[in-house]
């Protein structure tokens, strides 16, 4: 079914901060619209507002035709306890939903309730129209071409990260939505997802709106762009693809920039203008009271037609400021600007593996030997499940071996992204779980640190766990510059953080002189970031 989303004039907020006013947006069938902003502009906020997952505040949202299907996938996967594979495809398709209420119509109908019938109609259309009749096979197809690897009944709980990615890629695959809201898709997809990931979103003849930190993935499929300017407090839409969109808004910022410089300009002449003649005609006045004693009547008329005529001049002046267009000054953009700390320099050995091996259930890591040197920066690529997040447990300390030896040289200290973000998981308010892993800082040296990376007062006293995937990343790094560390270990550090911070990320590292090991299937970041070394992880194997 060919269906159309209209949103207008959309308003969201939280609590009394407002994230988004007047938005309009029109979703056709074949747009990709891509969704950018800073971390908590309000994007996911928007996409389930769409969805009618939250109640809209003002505004409305609509679909032509009005049974058109929606399908929302969140950007953190829900592993429910005791839902396997096959649920998990059925729940994120709609097929599962679409099945049990035509279930539930026919009891209905079964204990003679007439009312049922229409409900299993609708029922049973919204299950062929999601794939209902054909969705086993498909379901089969979809996961042995993507390699998933597991039976229909195995637990979702009981997936490795890999395999759990690969379930959401095979879910977004199975699809038959009208129109798809897609959060983060492309998080912790390899190569091979993202390119499948491309294909399916570029062929899809639905309308879509994605969010995605993956400006190569934005670049390939985003056929407009909507961008929520929280600094500037405004909604812009953007033609084009996203080159189109960053040569665009640099246009536009360029251009309001100017535009207010004029403005600000041509008002402070005036405004110096008026001074000058208001203190020409004080002047002439106060003349004109010194020499009062003067009885020459044409002298006396003279100067006071001359204050008089400089009083006019000068509220001409002011008419002319008042009846300037008004430019508002462009409010200065937030940006993070990061630094890692670096702890005094470790030996001349970072760290070591000997034949290692390690062994999880089907899967064998090994054996690995390599050695990491100080200043060393890796880059370590591979496909999900090929065992890379195991290599660096290994290597790190935080697995035990089946067989040979790892370790860390002398005087390294770890800086972890990924372990960091688990800091922040918990009931504890964001500043005690800060606080708790630098416990030299003070609270307001805590508070100052995390305003840096766009973490301000409404977010420290939360329960860390609250924090959206995004925040929880400023927070680690924010970590990473609290603590001196010489050996950082960045596993898909991209993941959640909005494109503004990415680059920052990128100019840290940069400017970075310890020694470096970095997962990431972030194409821009593999060109951006200078790499001496790279590993590649098949199927447990390391090959360099």
């Amino acid at each position: 079914m060919s269906a159309t989303m209209i949103a207008r004039d959309l308003a969201a907020g939280h609590g009394d901060r407002t994230l988004f006013t007047g938005l309009d947006l029109v979703v056709a069938p074949g747009d990709v619209i891509g969704l950018v902003g800073v971390n908590g502009a309000g994007k996911t906020t928007l996409l389930r507002t769409l969805a009618g997952l939250l109640s809209v505040e003002s505004g409305s949202v609509s679909l032509s035709p009005p049974t058109a299907t929606v399908g929302y996938l969140p950007q953190e996967r829900e592993r429910r306890p005791g839902e396997t594979v096959h649920d998990f495809l059925a729940r994120r398709t709609g097929v599962g939903p679409a099945h049990d209420a035509m279930e539930a119509a026919a009891e209905a109908m079964a204990a003679g309730v007439a009312a049922a019938y229409d409900g299993y109609d609708e029922a049973l259309q919204r299950w062929l129209a999601l794939g209902g009749a054909d969705f086993e096979e498909r379901a089969l197809q979809v996961a042995d071409e993507i390699g998933l690897g597991v039976a229909p009944t195995h637990p979702m709980t009981a997936l490795s990260g890999g395999q759990a990615a690969r379930a959401q890629m095979a879910s977004l695959l199975l699809s038959r939505y009208d129109v798809f809201l897609l959060d983060e898709p492309t998080n912790d997809l390899d190569l091979d997802g993202l390119a499948r990931l491309e294909q399916f979103v570029t062929g899809l003849r639905a309308g879509t709106v994605l969010v995605s930190h993956d400006r190569e993935f934005l670049a390939r499929t985003a056929t407009a762009v909507l961008e929520l300017d929280l600094h500037q407090q405004q909604v812009n839409l953007f033609g084009g693809g996203y080159e189109s969109y960053l040569q665009e808004r640099e246009r536009a910022r360029r251009h309001a920039r100017e535009e207010y410089d004029e403005y600000a300009e041509r008002k402070e002449s005036l405004l110096e203008r008026a001074r000058t003649q208001r203190a020409w005609m004080e002047k002439g006045v106060r003349n004109a009271r010194r020499k009062a004693t003067d009885n020459d009547k044409n002298i006396k008329h003279f100067r006071g037609e001359t204050s008089e005529k400089q009083a006019a001049k000068a509220r001409q002046t002011e008419k002319l400021i008042e009846r300037l267009e008004v430019v508002e000054e462009p409010r200065k953009e937030w940006e993070l600007r990061m630094e890692i700390a670096a702890a005094p320099r470790a030996g001349a050995v970072v760290a070591t593996v000997r034949d290692a091996v390690v062994r999880r259930g089907d899967f064998t890591l090994g054996p690995v030997t390599l050695q990491i040197d100080w200043a060393d920066r890796v880059a370590i690529t591979g496909a999900n499940g090929s065992g890379k997040s195991t290599l660096l447990a290994a290597m790190l300390g935080r697995i035990p071996l089946d067989s040979g030896a790892a370790a860390l040289g002398p005087g390294v200290v770890v800086g972890e992204v990924d372990q960091a973000r688990g800091l922040f998981l918990g009931d504890s308010s964001l500043l005690a779980a800060f606080g708790a892993a630098v416990p030299e800082f003070k609270d307001a040296e805590i508070r100052t640190l995390l305003a840096k990376f766009g973490l301000k007062a409404a977010h420290v006293l939360r329960p860390a766990g609250t924090l959206s995937p995004g925040e929880r990343t400023r927070a680690a790094l924010a970590l990473l510059q609290a603590r001196g560390v010489n050996l950082l270990v960045l596993d898909e550090p991209t993941n959640h953080l909005d494109l503004a911070a990415i680059e920052q990320l990128e100019s840290a590292l940069a400017s970075y002189a310890g020694t470096l090991l970095l997962v990431t299937h972030d194409r821009r970041m593999l060109a951006a970031v200078h790499t001496t070394r790279r590993f590649t992880v098949t199927d447990g194997r390391v090959t360099e």
